[in-house]
């Protein structure tokens, strides 16, 4: 026995993955050196929301990330996995407030900004490191030196660099704009924070009497409850319908209030009743049309979308119910027409659901058609490359459309705008950091109360996690990162801010490739959620089946850019797989009596052994060639085939009686092949099995200290033996249909039989390879020849045909001939009474015409099946009379 570890007896992984885990951080294989001259493999961990739990589109991101970041630090790159998370305003700042409110009755102004963002940061301190531990659990390999968070000093710095500059070359502007706005959130939401459904409502069509006439106009709205906004009424300047109207003065219903009749070509010939109330501070068309017709902005909603003093008698009540209020009080007045109902897409807050409300508000905004066009450039140009490439043409799409981004948000956690107002001359001076005193007056100034939308830092972290602003080694050595793995869901968030902060302050895209992949969801196929209940904590999966486990079901099947299902079953067949492997190793591990892992010169190599270095050489290039593709659970496939159906099925069978020869040169040999085969598996798989291929590695004679530091395997032009792997794979074919045959036929394998193969591969069949068949096939002897016509009997023998020999088993060996009768005989009587019965129940008309057709069908599809097995058994009885 060689002196490394002893594998115990069962696979348990909670015994082991915290150590080796632990092991890793304390010998520092995360921590990369910024000197060393090798090329950088850097990737930015999307940074999860400081409130989060590891859930399952956690453990996929990660699980993925880690997979690329430890193949390429194997392959010896310099590479860098930066870890952090997000400061992720709205969603940490509810959190906090409702514990103020549940555990103390107290609201955030109750406390003040100050000891609110106390609070917060209190919160943040207890509770931010949840997920980080989290992420620990499932393997990731970050270095864990280098984790920031959106609010720390560094990023906070970057932030307030970026913002000064964009704000200085006026990018940035400051404007009274329509925005999004969330009633419930009490803030201003950017585009991409709004998330559309198809909802059913309604078009109320309203008489818009024309002032001194008994005249009016119909105009159809899904939101009465803006009329009391609306300053104009328009129609299209080519409508003849209209034109005697243009310039006319309407009344307002129930307001009472006088409104111009405005021509505009925004409104369509032909679509509606041809006038459209202009209402410009809620809705961003109308918004546009009321500034070609300088027309007044009426805001008739509170923030928590409570109608204000402009709504009259509906002053105080909630949007919808004044809605209702009004709509009967037109109806009573005569002005209501008709209701249509009307399906429409209705935007909601993508944080909490409420229905967001179209509204112009004094925000700040990033000026996006100038920083957009560098961005499409580099994805049209192929510098940032989507994996899949399908996902390009939704960025293009959406950066081709973008508005300009509403960044600030009515919150208090974040960063806070670097907006600074002069208390006396009112004087507004953006600033890198903090004043006190108004540079133009000298008196005092009071800082801007928004902070920034969360995106706006998340948009700098590839270079602000580097230490941008300042130039420091890290941002020299690792910016561009290398690749950015992300949901789909996020191209707009996310990918798109990061590729156009990353041109405009770093001159240089980013990253080059963008990995997306899909989300997961259950095995029916749904997206996992609280409502449905069907949410799998993948630290409980860790906690039953061992993290590497969980990490194998989430690659395997994994394919760029789909939806993945997640099962018990994908659960099961991933421990099924550890506990082969480690099963197999163990074998392997007792049979070593060797200190050093070392091939020897190929003359020494038998045929079984050139086949499996081959296959695993092929193996290599197979795996390298996915993963540098993406093809993550292509890549895991082509493992997993070949460890558990070439490697253990095979390899390890064909070297058995070697290994029993003791003391020599043979056994030797097949030690040697056994632990480099499997040493490369475990390499090849230890990116997607972390800890299982470690704690293997650590019990194999081994050269590197730790598997994660060692050389991924490559492809050898040193071990190419296609003949001598062709001469083996005839063997193992000729094997496998042995097997397959006497299987059907019910033989057992404890029952002997002599095989007669006849082949004109005599170099693949031949002394050497006799005694597979009688290891593998239950073979009594072999006999090989170029032929055996004469001298075998097809009515006494069974044929096997491969593409490389005929193979004959004498049936006198194989069956008991009185036994085989009688269960024969058995059979056919069986099959009989089963004939017998389904042809009476289908001459029955009334069974035929009251059945379902699928069930007629089916009893008739048996009946055929039947008939055939009968015939079957019928010709095997006659062989054997």
């Amino acid at each position: 026995m060689n002196s490394y570890n002893e594998l115990p007896k069962v696979y348990s992984p909670s015994e082991f993955e915290d150590r080796i885990y632990q092991n890793w951080c304390d010998k520092g294989y995360f921590t990369p050196d910024v000197k060393n001259p090798a090329p950088a493999f850097t990737i930015v961990i999307p940074p999860p929301n400081v409130t989060g739990q590891l859930h399952m589109g956690h453990a996929l991101d990660e699980t993925l990330q880690d997979i690329l970041v430890r193949y390429k630090r194997m392959q010896g790159f310099n590479t860098l996995w930066v870890p952090g998370t997000d400061h992720a305003g709205i969603a940490t700042q509810i959190k906090v407030e409702e514990q103020l409110r549940v555990n103390e009755g107290l609201t955030r102004y109750d406390l003040g900004r100050e000891k609110f963002l106390e609070r917060v940061w209190d919160w943040k301190h207890q509770y931010g490191n949840r997920i980080i531990s989290q992420l620990k659990k499932l393997g990731a390999s970050c270095d864990w030196s280098r984790e920031r968070f959106t609010m720390d000093e560094g990023c906070s710095k970057a932030v307030r660099e970026v913002f000064v500059n964009l704000y200085d070359k006026g990018l940035i502007y400051r404007g009274n704009r329509i925005i999004n706005w969330c009633p419930h959130c009490i803030t201003a939401l950017s585009d991409a924070e709004v998330e559309y459904s198809e909802q059913d409502g309604f078009f109320w069509h309203i008489r818009y009497p024309i002032k001194d006439s008994d005249e009016f106009v119909e105009v159809a709205t899904t939101r009465p409850e803006t009329m009391f906004g609306d300053t104009a009424v328009a129609v299209n300047p080519n409508d003849e319908r209209f034109t005697h109207l243009i310039g006319k003065t309407l009344i307002l219903p129930i307001v009472n209030r006088e409104i111009p009749i405005i021509a505009d070509e925004y409104v369509e010939i032909g679509f509606g009743t041809g006038c459209v109330k202009i209402t410009p501070a809620h809705d961003p068309n109308d918004f546009l049309v009321g500034e070609r017709h300088g027309l007044e902005q009426i805001k008739v909603m509170n923030d928590d979308a409570t109608i204000n003093a402009y709504g009259g008698k509906y002053e105080g009540m909630d949007r919808y119910e004044a809605r209702k209020a009004l709509v009967k009080d037109l109806e009573e007045q005569g002005f209501l027409i008709k209701t249509v109902p009307h399906k429409h897409n209705v935007g909601s807050c993508y944080r909490c659901g409420t229905t967001v409300e179209p509204l112009t508000s004094n925000q700040w905004f990033v000026k996006m058609e100038p920083l957009a066009e560098p961005a499409l450039d580099v994805v049209r140009d192929g510098t940032v490359k989507f994996v899949p490439d399908r996902f390009s043409k939704i960025y293009v799409n959406w950066l081709e459309n973008v508005h300009d981004w509403c960044i600030s948000r009515q919150l208090w956690w974040g960063h806070r705008i670097p907006a600074f107002y002069c208390q006396s001359c009112s004087e507004m001076t953006v600033s890198k950091t903090d004043i006190d005193k108004c540079p133009k007056c000298g008196g005092a100034v009071k800082q801007e109360n928004d902070v920034l939308d969360t995106w706006f830092s998340s948009a700098l972290w590839p270079f602000s996690t580097l230490g941008w602003p300042e130039k420091t080694e890290e941002l020299e050595k690792y910016y561009p990162t290398s690749a950015l793995v992300t949901g789909y869901d996020i191209i707009f968030f996310w990918v798109a801010r990061m590729i156009f902060s990353g041109l405009e302050h770093m001159d240089k895209e980013p990253f080059n490739t963008v990995f997306i992949h899909g989300l997961v969801r259950d095995a029916q196929g749904r997206k996992m959620s609280k409502s449905l209940g069907n949410g799998i904590d993948p630290l409980e999966v860790i906690r039953q089946y061992g993290a590497d486990a969980l990490r194998y079901a989430l690659a395997t099947g994994n394919s760029p850019g789909n939806d993945m299902r997640f099962s018990d079953e994908k659960i099961e067949a991933a421990r099924n797989f550890a506990n082969k492997l480690w099963n197999a190793s163990r074998f392997v591990r007792m049979n070593l009596t060797i200190e050093k892992v070392e091939l020897p010169d190929s003359s020494k190599l038998a045929s079984e052994d050139k086949w499996i270095l081959h296959e695993f050489n092929k193996l290599a290039a197979s795996v390298t060639s996915s993963l540098d593709r993406y093809e993550v659970g292509v890549a895991l496939a082509s493992i997993y085939d070949f460890t558990w159906d070439v490697y253990c099925d095979w390899y390890i069978e064909l070297t058995k009686a070697r290994l029993n020869e003791k003391g020599t040169e043979a056994n030797e040999t097949a030690q040697q092949v056994l632990a480099y085969v499997l040493t490369g598996i475990l390499k090849l798989l230890h990116p997607f099995m972390p800890f299982i291929t470690e704690e293997i590695y650590q019990a194999l004679p081994h050269s590197d200290e730790s598997i994660m530091i060692s050389k991924y395997p490559s492809f050898d032009g040193s071990l190419v033996y296609e003949a001598d792997a062709e001469k083996m794979s005839r063997v193992i074919a000729a094997i496998k249909a042995v097997r397959a045959r006497r299987n059907e036929m019910n033989v057992p394998p404890s029952r002997k039989a002599k095989i007669y193969i006849a082949t004109k591969y005599t170099d693949s069949f031949n002394e050497s390879t006799e005694v597979f068949f009688v290891r593998l096939a239950s073979a009594s002897e072999v006999e090989i020849a170029d032929s055996f016509e004469g001298r075998i009997s097809a009515d006494d023998a069974v044929q096997i045909i491969t593409d490389s020999a005929t193979l004959f088993l004498p049936l006198s060996d194989i069956v008991d001939t009185e036994k085989e009768i009688a269960r024969l005989e058995a059979e056919e009587k069986k099959l009989i009474g089963e004939i017998e019965r389904l042809e009476k129940k289908l001459s029955n008309e009334g069974f035929v015409a009251k059945a379902p057709a699928a069930v007629v069908e089916g009893e008739k599809a048996k009946l055929a099946k039947y008939c055939e097995n009968l015939d079957g058994v019928k010709v095997a009885l006659a062989k054997l009379k």
